[in-house]
């Protein structure tokens, strides 16, 4: 019988590893605990090795390709932690997952309604038994022109639910769809960055989208304007963002990822310091709200990526073609 090796498992996550396990007929070696160096036993006897967000450098590879393991799966949509051109070198596939894309939409435009409607000082305020109308004054969406960049299974859900809506949409991408030109029109950056009311960000980690949001384009945006950011951190550059809103040129954000959150995001600090400067500033502000990476938590969703990353370890080992795999051979 194949044998899976699941790191970093969540207490959530193994009842579902366990179901799927025993319906696709493998074994697992779970654990709680990160890949590392110190607990290569936890793949010892497998064939591959399903990872989440926590890094896997190349001397982890290296180590694993000598145990035997001839396939990584990470149960995550991004798969930047892992040192996958290493692996290509090596002769490791390596792939990443997908999910239902109305878990990250649905939570984007209940984050947008969030911000444009300021519901983080209406509910602080409501905790303190402070019931004044005094700066909580919304928007309606409806009147508002939102800019979607990015527009893959996410971005275009997203453009769909916006559409009921009745607010103008423009969108984004290098790559344009015709199902996406029915509800939104595509038009370059300059234009979203000038026209937009709400921006909202869906486009992967890559050179290209690093800092999209600079200096240089948050001088071109609309005054006033709503940033939304269910996507990678990397896309923000933090410390401008934090001048714009200072200054008011952004009016609001919405940010449910961040620079640097890795370290940090799904850990409970609630008695210790985070050591992120620019986290206590933005959690701070009024008008910024912050969550800790979770628009993909729903039970589908966490049932996507299992049931995904096990079935593309097992296309690997089986010698199938595995659409998921992210660094060919």
């Amino acid at each position: 019988m194949m044998k899976i090796a699941v790191y970093s498992c969540r207490e959530d996550e193994r009842e579902l590893f366990e179901a799927y396990g025993r319906q696709m007929g493998v074994a697992l070696s779970v654990t709680e605990e990160k890949p590392s160096l110190e607990n290569l036993d936890v793949a010892r006897g497998c064939q591959a090795v399903c990872v989440i967000t926590t890094p896997v450098p190349a001397e982890l590879l290296d180590a694993w390709k000598e145990m035997g393991i001839r396939a990584v799966s990470t149960r995550t949509v991004g798969y930047e932690h892992v040192d996958w051109k290493h692996a290509r070198e090596i002769g490791i596939p390596v792939s990443n997952v997908s999910y239902t894309p109305h878990t990250v939409a649905e939570y984007t435009v209940m984050a947008m309604l969030m911000a444009v409607r300021r519901m983080k000082t209406i509910v602080t305020r409501y905790q303190v038994q402070d019931y004044s109308l005094l700066k909580v004054r919304g928007r309606e969406l409806c009147r508002m022109t939102v800019g979607v960049v990015g527009t893959g299974q996410i971005g275009e859900t997203v453009i769909r639910n916006l559409s009921g809506f009745g607010c103008r949409i423009l969108a984004n991408d290098v790559c344009e769809k015709e199902a996406v030109k029915e509800l939104a029109a595509y038009t370059d950056l300059e234009t979203i960055w000038r026209e937009c009311d709400i921006v909202t960000f869906h486009t992967p980690a890559l050179p290209e989208t690093y800092h999209l949001v600079s200096r240089e384009s948050l001088a071109k945006m609309k005054p006033g304007v709503v940033l939304i950011n269910m996507a990678r951190g990397s896309i923000i550059d933090t410390e401008a963002l934090i001048e714009a809103l200072e200054s008011g040129q952004v009016g609001a954000a919405a940010l449910d990822v961040l620079e640097d959150e890795g370290r940090i995001y799904y850990q409970d600090y609630k008695y210790d310091l985070t050591r992120n400067h620019d986290m206590a500033v933005l959690s701070g502000m009024p008008n910024v709200l912050m969550t800790p990476h979770t628009a993909f938590f729903t039970d589908e969703a966490v049932g996507d990526m299992i049931r995904y990353s096990l079935e593309s370890c097992i296309a690997e080992l089986e010698g199938r073609p595995n659409p998921r795999r992210v660094n060919g051979r």
